[in-house]
């Protein structure tokens, strides 16, 4: 084929690769019957030098998985072991999506990775088609861009390519429609992926995975005397940082396994995620999270428990006394991130870590007591930048008057607000907020699937990225 039109800002550095045949396996893309172009993230595309694709070039990429110049020369499945819901699967990998590519950001320069999600069987799918229905791909577009949207660390869905099979699946009406999914990442390297070599004594091989987190993902760890006790402190920070994100955004992932964590701190893989509808600890995502061990309030102690498989498995190369410090620095930097996240959502300057925390209790407790009259996402909005007054002449004006918010309201009172030029923004010049319930991924579905009408669902998109630009979150 032709040498597509590539921009100066498309940097290939295929990197997972030069790992070797002990990490991943060579596979073939699933021959789809058709491919049609549902969604394309073109701000994300322009950061990685492919806004430049006609649409025709962009099928053969992420459709066909024809591959992009200079970088890999066919998709990797890649292997790793994890626990999923504590229990130790030695028989995971990559079944139903690969490594198709990986380039470097624009501006940053990080790193980052193009991978797939229903893109066919591979050694690892066991008894699985190694498809993603359509519905599974819209709905893991609305949550990657509701999370970026609320400054959490995430994967982006890249792309959405419709491929034209007939999919029986339990958990939906059936048949169900099928897609690819492409996600933009800052990584795939999972805690599994070192447990995988841990559970075959390679230490060897882990020793290889640590060096190319740290030259690749960390060089400024480089000349740590351990680099692994390193790279722990590192992913146990970041880990930290997500989660607090996490909760400040009312976010429940759902699936905090092993294999769905990775050492750079992104979030990813979106399966049966929720929004909190209202501050529940108990709230679950999962159906068959029947005992809560994924729920919003356990999400700290989750991810911790994972830190501790990861840390058991450097044990192999590092030395277990300075593991355990490490692991040691997840509760101070999870309040932290904690309360960071919380002041920057309610839009505030810091005042310092007793303040700051007196603050963030008030306002966990007061959306606790706000109970069925308050929603968690338009608490932030209303609230947002510390200004009162909004506050007091909107829809839930009754709710905040009460006792319950009289300490909160004071406290707050005591804060300047960060970049108050923000509620410029025409977002806050709605009655409510930009939301992303899971009964409106079933409302904007619905027309999809009866009419193959995309135009709520976009709508809908561009609602969420107004809100990106509104919130400003870093």
């Amino acid at each position: 084929m032709a040498r597509m039109p590539v921009s100066t800002a498309y940097r290939p550095d295929p990197r997972f690769m030069t790992l070797g045949p002990e990490f991943s396996d060579p596979v073939r893309p699933a021959d789809f019957p058709e491919t049609r172009l549902r969604w394309r993230h073109e701000r994300a595309a322009a950061t990685v030098g492919l806004e430049t694709l006609t649409e025709a070039e962009w099928i053969a990429h992420f459709g066909r998985f024809q591959p992009l110049p200079d970088n890999q020369p066919g998709p990797l499945a890649m292997r790793y072991h994890g626990h999923q819901f504590r229990s130790y699967n030695p028989d995971l990998g990559d079944g139903r999506g690969f490594l198709f590519a990986q380039l470097r950001e624009a501006g940053s320069d990080r790193l980052l990775d193009l991978a797939t999600k229903g893109s066919g069987q591979t050694p690892w799918s066991r008894r699985g088609d190694g498809r993603l229905t359509l519905k599974g791909g819209v709905r893991e577009i609305l949550a990657a861009s509701m999370l970026e949207a609320l400054g959490v660390p995430t994967s982006r869905a890249f792309s959405l390519v419709e491929t034209g099979e007939d999919l029986q699946r339990n958990d939906e009406p059936s048949p169900t429609r099928s897609a690819v999914l492409t996600r933009l990442s800052h990584s795939h390297l999972r805690f599994g992926t070192f447990q995988r070599q841990a559970f075959h004594e390679r230490a060897d091989n882990i020793g290889a995975l640590v060096d190319h987190a740290v030259e690749t993902y960390f060089p400024h760890l480089a000349d740590a005397p351990d680099r692994a006790v390193a790279m722990l402190g590192e992913t146990v920070a970041r880990t930290a940082r997500l989660v607090a994100r996490w909760m400040s955004a009312g976010f429940v992932h759902g699936v905090l396994n092993t294999d769905n964590m990775v050492v750079t701190g992104e979030s990813f893989d979106y399966g049966p995620w929720r929004f909190l509808p209202r501050n529940d600890p108990n709230f679950t995502a999962a159906y068959f999270d029947e005992t809560g061990l994924y729920s919003f309030g356990r999400q700290p102690e989750a991810g911790f428990w994972n830190l501790q498989q990861l840390a058991g498995c450097l044990v192999q190369v590092a030395d277990s006394d300075a593991l355990v410090a490490a692991l040691n620095g997840f509760a101070p930097a999870y309040r932290e991130a904690l309360m960071a996240a919380m002041i920057g959502r309610l839009g505030v300057k810091s005042q310092g870590p007793d303040a700051d925390i007196d603050l963030v209790n008030a306002s966990f407790k007061a959306l606790a007591e706000g109970g069925e009259a308050l929603r968690w996402e338009p608490f932030f909005f209303d609230w947002f930048c510390g200004d009162a007054a909004r506050a007091m002449a909107g829809p839930r004006a009754a709710v905040y008057g009460g006792e319950a918010f009289m300490e909160f309201r004071r406290l707050l009172a005591g804060f300047e607000a960060q970049r108050p030029e923000r509620l410029a923004h025409p977002m806050f010049a709605r009655a409510e907020p930009v939301e992303m319930l899971i009964d409106e991924v079933e409302t904007l579905w619905a027309p999809i699937a009866e009419a193959d009408d995309w135009a709520p669902l976009y709508a809908k998109l561009d609602a969420i990225e107004s809100a990106r630009v509104g919130w400003a979150l870093s």
